[in-house]
């Protein structure tokens, strides 16, 4: 199951177990169950801490393999094979629960110890999710450090019979206790503060004590973490206010036109990045989004939306953009039911299905030569009546015998049961026709909408499109605040060019803030 060179590297992380470690699996006659078998009896084969036994439980999910500690009585289970992007969810597993001391933040973990009702967390994935590993990590940390707490990670497309029944149609989907919990992205923090009412106003009173920053980061995606690297060479005292380190990025599967870099993938990059700017003194506020921006004393002061407030001398404000909806009657009661804006995160729920891709740009024509693999068809429909993806693209979209490109088609409607897409309806913008497709989904990729709403009432001016407005240095129309990244009016919105721009106006702080560090330091 495993290669040699994994192994090998396996059994070096092992030797710093400490604890026994029981593997108990449940298997039925399926390929996937000699898969399973076969994966633990290879770890198994790596450390005398691993043992290997039949799970007694008969209620267990086929194949599965739990990951119980006879010390603890922790509880991690993997209802189908943890490979792909799960290998690493399993890994950590088996290093926690043998002992190993877990990287979450030690308020972290001291709050999950406090925990003292029983949770039981069933988080719905696919393997080839990139999200999904981040909460099932989270979720794992969880259930390694509390008894009182199970995790399990369900492969939802070797479980469809679940999938079905409980009308999944978007993974991450987490359930706590048997109802629904939460979908999508999440983080560690994100979870605590849901199940501990009293988490969230603990963080924001510790917030509030910070000192002023020299250069607060608003965002930590590429621009917002090459801005922080640069503000910290400098010696700035320097923040990140992050929702999600990485930010869209985190969703890429395939990035190859990084320059330097001949290919890599989105969690790849953000790992590095998230390295990099540990190396400086930076302090980064995970899972925080900003709520307001208001003067104060030649200064900055930002609301969270937990109610902290932070200030600083400087702002950077890189809050990054997210996907734009097609904003058509049925799109967000559907929204995780059918529609969907991931192919790699979602594309897996659809095997053997028939989807739309909504888009005819590089990520449209890229999701549906994605998704032709897995579906049974794709149709692609682009309102303009010529594609704007790079013609290599095009070509090999066109090559492919299971994707129809239809143009100059105007979505109108997403039709539903009630629970889930069952079609959609377009225009024929050339003859005026009305149309109609039966789909079993709907991946959405028109492009990008910037996340500013929250600017909309400060004094910063924005494009009409609610781009910040910015000039050569990254500087906006308030002294001191400076712009960065997709959420900016540059034209291109690419990784590398995030990074630069992120550069540009952490120097461009820089310079404001020696020009102006009289006024600065009376604040």
């Amino acid at each position: 199951m495993l290669d040699n060179n994994i192994k090998n590297q396996l059994k070096s992380h092992f030797e710093s177990l400490t604890q026994p470690v029981e593997l108990l699996i449940a298997l039925d006659d399926s390929k996937k169950s000699t898969e399973v078998a076969s994966l633990a009896n290879d770890l198994a084969s790596l450390s005398d801490k691993f043992t290997v036994i039949n799970n007694p439980d008969t209620s267990a999910r086929r194949p599965s393999m739990v990951v119980h500690s006879p010390i603890k009585n922790t509880h991690i289970t993997f209802a189908g094979v943890p490979m792909g992007h799960e290998f690493t969810s399993l890994v950590l597993a088996l290093l926690h629960t043998g002992g190993h001391a877990s990287k979450a933040k030690a308020e972290d973990i001291e709050q999950i110890k406090s925990l003292d009702q029983a949770l039981n967390f069933e988080v719905y994935i696919s393997l080839s999710c990139q999200t999904c590993p981040q909460v099932v990590q989270a979720l794992n940390t969880m259930a390694a450090t509390n008894n009182k707490i199970k995790a399990t990670m369900i492969d939802g497309a070797l479980f469809q019979g679940e999938v079905e029944e409980r009308n999944i149609l978007a993974v991450p989907a987490v359930y706590l206790n048997g109802e629904p919990f939460s979908q999508g992205a999440l983080s560690l923090t994100d979870i605590l503060n849901k199940v501990d009412s009293k988490g969230a106003q603990r963080q924001a009173e510790s917030l509030s004590k910070k000192e002023k920053f020299d250069v607060l980061v608003i965002g930590g995606g590429p621009a917002g973490a090459s801005a922080a690297i640069y503000s910290a060479r400098k010696g700035l005292n320097t923040g990140i206010v992050a929702d999600r380190f990485g930010g869209q990025v985190a969703d890429t599967l395939a990035i190859e036109n990084f320059i330097s870099i001949k290919a890599t993938e989105g969690p790849k990059l953000v790992a590095q990045l998230e390295e990099h700017v540990k190396e400086y003194d930076v302090d980064v506020m995970h899972n925080q989004r900003a709520a307001k921006l208001s003067r104060n004393n030649n200064g900055y002061e930002i609301t969270l939306e937990n109610g902290a407030v932070l200030s600083a001398k400087s702002l950077v404000l890189a809050t990054g953009a997210r996907w734009r909806e097609m904003n058509v009657t049925g799109e967000q009661q559907y929204r995780g039911h059918g529609v969907a804006y991931c192919p790699h995160c979602d594309g897996p729920l659809f095997k053997g299905k028939p989807v739309a891709v909504i888009g005819g740009g590089n990520s449209g024509i890229e999701a549906a030569i994605d998704l032709a693999n897995i579906v049974e068809h794709v149709t692609v429909l682009e309102f303009a009546d010529t594609l704007r993806a790079d013609e290599v693209l095009i070509r090999k979209a066109s090559s492919m015998a299971n994707i129809t490109i239809i143009k100059s088609a105007q979505t109108t409607e997403v039709l539903g049961d009630g629970k889930k897409v069952t079609g959609l309806t377009y225009t024929d913008r050339v003859s005026g026709d009305s149309k109609q497709l039966t789909l079993a989904g709907i991946f959405v990729q028109i492009g990008l909408i910037p996340n500013t709403e929250w600017l909309k009432d400060s004094e910063l001016e924005l494009s009409k499109f609610g781009e910040i407005l910015i000039d050569a240095k990254g500087a906006t129309s308030l002294p001191g605040v400076y712009g960065a990244g997709d959420a900016t009016n540059t034209p291109f919105k690419q990784i590398i060019i995030a990074m630069g721009s992120g550069a540009t106006a952490s120097l461009g702080a820089f310079d404001y803030l020696i020009r102006h560090s009289d006024e600065t330091e009376q604040a």
